[in-house]
């Protein structure tokens, strides 16, 4: 048996670091401002220049240049950039 997996369009930012202090993202969208203030799903400085995501599958932890993806279902998870560009086709 073999299968195919469904072609899916996602919502990502890149994370660039931080700059003064702040954190520093390709874009910040509404769902990436409430995971950070409302949800607490992004966390900061919990280790030197990285953040810490809350996912379904545990906690993970970005580093600089590695991508926020938000999921089918609202999830967030990072991914490193070599896999991101493997995965997906930009569409805009």
């Amino acid at each position: 048996m073999r299968a195919q997996k469904k072609p899916v369009v996602i919502e990502y930012v890149e994370f660039r670091g931080f700059v003064n202090g702040n954190s520093s993202f390709s874009e910040r969208p509404e769902w990436l401002l409430k995971a950070i203030y409302d949800d607490d799903n992004i966390r900061f400085f919990d280790e030197k220049d990285t953040l810490t995501i809350e996912t379904l599958e545990g906690t993970m932890t970005a580093n600089i240049g590695d991508y926020i993806i938000k999921g089918v279902h609202g999830e967030l998870y990072p991914c490193k950039p070599d896999i991101f560009k493997q995965t997906y086709d930009l569409l805009d």
